[in-house]
């Protein structure tokens, strides 16, 4: 005991062997790597403010570089590497077998073994019953910001006794030389003489009989740095890491979090079929069970571990000054949440410029879809699909394949870089597979279920993880196109650009682009997406019929009630909307389904009438005051509240559809009001859809119960012309331009001009007419929303012969 103590006081010395973690700190990265000289460095700065790292020690690259200077094994090893092709799979495969060999067949030396054995037993005198410990590699040029090396080494969990301990030490120095690892220091221009190993021996938290995920600091796909993003799974975290189960996801605002509101903007439910737990059994110690059934339909995480978790984070983010990727674990004895690893996130956060690049299928005949996941990349695909059932069959796999696979773990990495796209049936956004398409610029669909049994070997497939968070393997070899747009400098308008975005999955991907905000959020889009129930069924839950009441039942897993899943599903679908581009407005429209669109909902048909026109009948604010619909507006409102009020996102402004009369607007108003959501509370505007030509021609009276307009031109244009902008027979005569509709567009601009309020436009025209747009521009307009894909083209057409 002595002796170790006398080790600790004298810092990092040539001499010593083992150090404990709470004596290091990042400065000490050449002697234990980057993931142990973290764990010190937390436990020196955060614990304090409420990061727990669970205790532990590491081994030193000099206790390292001595063992290797034992039997000339360091020359053996530079001897065999100075001759290797990693290029050639079968050479690297039988080299790194060579070498691990060796190692392993040699003893650690005397003096690392006691050093080892004596922390061993100062770490099992602050633990209460048997010491269990995780035994993990962190590399002297680990978790830097040049590579991401995730993955690389060897971890060992559940190990029990010195004996195991020592075995599992030398088996982490081997790890330095599998396969994987050798490739990737080839790839990345690391000399493999310099990488040093350090073996962190850590208390295990028992998660096996909690749970335990991985935490980005920003949104692995778009970089967008604003959200904490959390994945969460019952026991073990390797599970996740490897890719073998589908774990939940959360997403929590950053900025929201640090003023202290609980902005938890989205939920998904992962599948956590199976869980890692510990094994009593000879020769293993972790195994694989499946979860039960009621487990799964539960979130493994509370919103307040969501929220602890998040804190955590941002405190570790803000002490390093840089996204990071972070690994946690919940122990289920004592429910406390401990921070495990945290290293810089090496892909989206190296990403700089402001040149936008954007992938998209070409023509609207997009083929049969095969198989589909969870995207990760934002880019599209293409080539023969290799379906590998197992690593030995990996040389199979060519320079441009489609990679299909069940999962993939760090052995898969010399051919990964091959391929044009990977699919996996298992996987999350923070799998293994997910992590190396990252960084290797390709697409991939993980998650799948059963990709390898409806994908056929050498079949031609294109991937795309263009369209969503829906990745989606199509048939054949489709035509795509990659978009490039500088944003460097864009020139200046005398008026806004918004964005028309209704799909919340899109949301931290279209920020990026130059914008004033959302000037139309489609609250439909949300509901049939994310929800695809009709609300009265949700209300209606207890007396619906034994098929239709299981239906809700599934969709609402994870919610405490199918009400509170609708409720927290339109929620989180405007609060990301309004994350993403916060604090710039984003105009949220109330729900405009018409009667036919409402019945395609799940249940729709026991409530809706039956319409011969219900582009013309029951939609918009007629439906809101209508006691037949009431209670379903009413929970529109609370979930607009929550947002604005509980989770603190006041740049939402509410937006109010097809109001025909002007008593009709002053009755909206006063639900709204009662609903919680008055005009100029909490600086909360309430902006009118100008569709109708009624709305037009008495501008100045719907103005006194509105913040403004924002013109829907799209109807506006088939009620002033007299057709049917869904007919094809009429179609050619549907123009927003045609000289009745800008009569209309002028008396409107002009009425919000005079009485000094908001005027700006939300409708297809622009995005279609640029000249349209222009004239908006030369009429005053405050601002012009446009789709996505229009936004560049459309502000460099208006630019042109503006003064700069």
């Amino acid at each position: 005991m002595v002796q170790v103590k006398a080790a600790r006081n004298r810092g990092l010395e040539m001499s010593d062997y083992v150090l404990w973690f709470d004596t290091l700190g990042m400065r000490d990265i050449p002697q234990v790597g980057g993931k142990n000289a973290s764990l010190g460095e937390m436990l020196g700065h955060l614990s304090k403010a409420g990061v727990q790292v669970p205790a532990g020690f590491a081994t030193t690259a000099d206790a390292y570089r001595d063992f290797l200077a034992q039997d000339d094994l360091a020359a053996r090893i530079n001897g065999q590497l100075d001759r290797l092709d990693v290029t050639d799979v079968k050479a690297l495969v039988a080299t790194g077998q060579q070498i691990r060999d060796w190692i392993m067949n040699t003893s650690l030396p005397t003096r690392l073994r006691t050093e080892i054995g004596e922390s061993f037993v100062q770490l099992q005198a602050r633990s209460s019953g048997e010491l269990a410990v995780a035994v993990r590699s962190s590399a002297t040029a680990e978790d830097l910001p040049e590579a991401s090396f995730a993955g690389q080494q060897e971890t060992f969990l559940n190990v029990r006794g010195l004996d195991n301990a020592l075995d599992a030490v030398r088996a982490v120095f081997a790890s330095l030389f599998t396969d994987r690892a050798i490739a990737y220091r080839a790839h990345h221009g690391f000399v493999h003489s310099q990488v040093a190993l350090s073996a962190g021996i850590q208390r295990m938290v028992r998660s096996d009989i909690g749970a335990s995920g991985v935490i980005f600091t920003l949104d692995t796909e778009s970089g967008f740095r604003d959200v904490v993003f959390i994945t969460a799974a019952y026991g073990l975290g390797e599970t996740i890491v490897q890719g073998a189960v589908n774990p939940d996801e959360f997403y929590v605002h950053k900025p929201m979090l640090k003023l202290g509101h609980k902005a938890i903007l989205r939920r998904g439910l992962g599948s956590k079929a199976i869980k890692m737990i510990y094994s009593d059994g000879p020769g293993k110690s972790t195994r694989l069970v499946d979860v039960a059934h009621e487990e799964r339909l539960r979130f493994a995480l509370t919103d307040e571990e969501i929220m602890s978790l998040a804190r955590q984070a941002l405190l570790i983010e803000d002490h390093y000054g840089r996204p990071m990727d972070i690994e946690w674990a919940k122990d289920g004895s004592d429910g406390e949440l401990y921070v495990l690893q945290a290293r810089p996130e090496t892909v989206k956060s190296r990403a700089v410029g402001q040149m936008l690049q954007r992938y998209s299928l070409k023509g609207k005949a997009k083929g049969k879809i095969i198989a589909t996941g969870r995207s990760i990349g934002q880019r599209i695909g293409a080539g023969p699909a290799r379906v590998v059932l197992n690593v030995k069959e990996m040389n199979r796999v060519s320079s441009g394949d489609v990679l299909v696979t069940y999962m993939t773990d760090p052995d898969w990495e010399p051919v990964m870089k091959r391929a044009s796209a990977i699919i996996t049936n298992r996987g999350g956004r923070t799998c293994h597979a997910a992590i190396i398409a990252r960084e290797l610029g390709i697409p991939a669909v993980v998650g799948c279920g059963n990709a390898t049994d409806v994908i056929a070997d050498g079949q031609p497939v294109t991937v795309s993880c263009a369209e969503g968070e829906e990745g989606r393997i199509y048939d054949g070899i489709l035509q795509f196109e990659v978009l490039e747009t500088s944003l460097e400098k864009m020139p200046r308008l005398p008026f806004k650009i918004m964005m028309n975005v209704g799909n919340p999955e899109r949301a931290f991907d279209f920020q990026w682009l130059p914008n004033a905000g959302i000037g139309l959020a489609r609250l439909e889009f949300i509901i049939s997406r994310t929800i695809g129930i009709h609300p009265k069924a949700l209300l209606d839950y207890a007396q619906l019929p034994a098929d239709l009441h299981a239906i809700v039942r599934e969709r609402s897993a994870g919610y405490p009630d199918p009400v509170s899943f609708y409720l927290e599903k339109l929620a989180e679908g405007i609060s990301t909307l309004a994350a993403a581009f916060w604090p710039k407005p984003v105009i949220v429209r109330l729900s405009d389904f018409k009667s036919n669109e409402y019945a395609n909902l799940i249940g729709g048909e026991r409530y809706e009438p039956k319409e011969e026109n219900p582009m013309l009948g029951f939609r918009g604010a007629s439906r809101y005051v209508s006691a037949n619909f009431r209670d379903c507006f009413e929970l529109e409102c609370r979930a607009l509240r929550k947002v604005r009020n509980d989770m603190g996102l006041t740049n939402v402004e509410v937006m109010v559809p097809f109001v025909r009369t002007v008593s009709e607007a002053r009755q909206v108003l006063k639900l709204l009001e009662d609903n919680g959501l008055r005009r100029g509370d909490n600086g909360l505007r309430v902006i009118m859809m100008c569709e109708i030509p009624s709305n037009a021609l008495l501008a100045e009276q719907f103005l006194e119960h509105f913040d403004g307009f924002s013109i829907g031109s799209n109807d506006l244009t088939q009620l002033t012309l007299g057709l049917d902008r869904d007919s094809g027979l009429v179609a050619e005569l549907f123009d927003e331009r045609d000289p009745a509709v800008k009569v209309l567009l002028h008396q409107a601009i002009q009425a919000c001009r005079k009485a000094g309020k908001y005027i700006g436009i939300c409708g297809q025209g622009p995005s279609d007419h640029p000249d349209l747009a222009k004239w908006l521009m030369d009429e005053g307009i405050d601002s012009v929303s446009l789709n996505p894909d229009s936004v560049v083209e459309t502000w460099l057409y208006l630019a042109d012969g503006q003064p700069q």
